[in-house]
């Protein structure tokens, strides 16, 4: 029996096409899109896009100076349970403008923070919180924790930071978005 060449790989590239853009619908309409408007929904976010990896799901967020970065985070884990499963959330906060005067605050503390983040010691973040409030007129720092990450804000006059570390902190690492 002899194999014809040309439709063996037209068939092939049909299937592949097939395969691929069932995958990209499946991948789009059934987890990307509502995840994206279950987050969008939540107060304090201004634009939501998610990026949904093999064990991991980033949530790429811009929020308005008002929002609460934890009651986000559980809001996230909860109604999004279905789309996120077992995978580890994280969020990665883009700021809507760069601020120095707060990365600059944020740098003066993060020694602290990130000591009491390897001893475990996480009453002393409230006091580092209070120390920035205290050298820094005008700043507001506040410290939240759940069983997962530590949520950090710094706020200036409209100007906000936001900050999520997360509890167990990988190993030889950085914070990635400190």
């Amino acid at each position: 029996m002899k194999i014809r060449v040309i439709p063996t790989i037209i068939t092939a590239i049909i299937s592949a096409v097939l395969l691929i853009g069932g995958w990209y619908m499946y991948r789009n309409f059934a987890a990307v899109q509502p995840l994206e408007h279950i987050v969008q929904s939540v107060p304090g976010v201004e634009k939501a896009k998610p990026v949904i990896d093999r064990d991991s799901v980033t949530m790429e967020l811009t929020l308005n100076n008002e929002a609460n970065i934890r009651s986000i985070y559980d809001q996230i884990v909860r109604e999004g349970a279905s789309v996120i499963g077992s995978k580890q959330l994280r969020l990665d906060i883009q700021g809507a403008k760069d601020d120095s005067s707060l990365n600059d605050v944020w740098a003066s503390v993060l020694f602290d923070v990130a000591q009491a983040m390897e001893t475990r010691k996480y009453t002393e973040i409230p006091a580092a919180m209070k120390q920035i409030e205290t050298q820094y007129k005008g700043v507001q720092a506040v410290s939240e924790m759940d069983d997962v990450n530590v949520y950090i804000t710094l706020k200036n006059g409209a100007d906000t930071k936001y900050v999520v570390l997360p509890r167990t902190p990988d190993k030889l690492g950085v914070w990635p978005n400190a």
